[in-house]
């Protein structure tokens, strides 16, 4: 009996700044050496976004994918992320401040410091950060799944397509003359989540994906410890969900869950069929 293939797609959720916790992950996976470089060879590796905020180092771990973007490309892999809220958030209060929307309600100087925000990750920030940030696909198609930061279907107020969703994000945040409310725009409808939760999710998950292409929906942001009301340190892998159309791999790594690595497709074993079938809550 052949032995099966070793998977060739990898996916990590929302880091929040614990870099020393990515760092073991990756080892462990056999994705990166003791030294923390490249060692996947061929693997395409892919992060969810939500680098920064709410931990020591955001700005450190940002240096470390974009590093190992750069080794992996002298290889037959890649190390590349989609952008995640928090991401939009940084850039925007570096970019705007503490400036109000039309309503005089909101800010992103306010959001981001609601949100966890780190002085140091502001003050670390180089042209070549915010040149990559900026260009960060805001969804992808890899190994046959769509991969995005939030579990949202507001995505689709930005075009129809991979492409053209792609094309409206990056091109607000490249603008020569950056527009605020635009920026707002794309703060408010990447933090909403949980368009797949309810009883209309397999249906809602179905539609999206007819829509932009792929098998399965692979998303971060919304903690599964959070959703599923245990605490993080119970989460010992990802959800598969919405009839199995939707995978959420953000395990809580901030609040203590672990960094989950998680190879594509994913295949939940009988083990985990009890965490993955428990009644979620809805209060987040």
């Amino acid at each position: 009996m052949p032995l099966p293939e070793p998977p060739t797609t990898y996916v990590v959720g929302d880091i929040h700044g614990h870099r020393d916790q990515l760092r073991a992950a990756l080892q462990e996976a056999g994705l990166v050496d003791d030294a923390g470089d490249w060692a996947g060879r061929d693997v395409a590796l892919w992060f969810l976004g939500d680098f920064v905020d709410r931990g020591p180092d955001g700005v450190g771990v940002i240096d470390d994918v974009m590093r190992l973007g750069a080794q992996a490309s002298q290889s037959a892999g890649s190390v590349d992320s989609v952008l995640g809220n928090h991401e939009v958030l940084l850039l925007g209060f570096h970019r705007f401040g503490d400036a109000a929307d039309a309503a005089g309600l909101h800010s992103f100087g306010l959001s981001w410091l609601r949100n966890g925000g780190r002085r140091s990750d502001q003050e670390r920030l180089t042209d070549a950060h915010l040149e990559w940030l900026t260009t960060r696909p805001a969804m992808v198609h890899a190994a046959d799944h769509l991969l995005m930061h939030s579990d949202t279907t507001h995505y689709l107020e930005w075009g129809g397509s991979v492409e053209e969703i792609n094309a409206t994000v990056t091109g607000r945040l490249t603008a020569a003359e950056p527009d605020l409310e635009e920026w707002f725009d794309l703060w408010r409808n990447l933090t909403s989540r949980g368009s797949f939760r309810h009883d209309d999710g397999p249906q809602q998950a179905a539609a999206l994906l007819d829509t932009l292409g792929g098998e399965r929906i692979v998303h971060g942001h919304t903690i599964i410890a959070e959703w599923l009301g245990v605490p993080a340190q119970q989460v010992t892998g990802p959800v598969l969900y919405a009839g199995d159309r939707v995978l959420g791999i953000d395990a809580g790594l901030f609040a203590g869950g672990p960094c989950l690595v998680v190879p594509l497709p994913y295949e939940a074993s009988a083990s985990e069929l009890g965490q993955h079938l428990a009644e979620p809550r809805d209060d987040h």
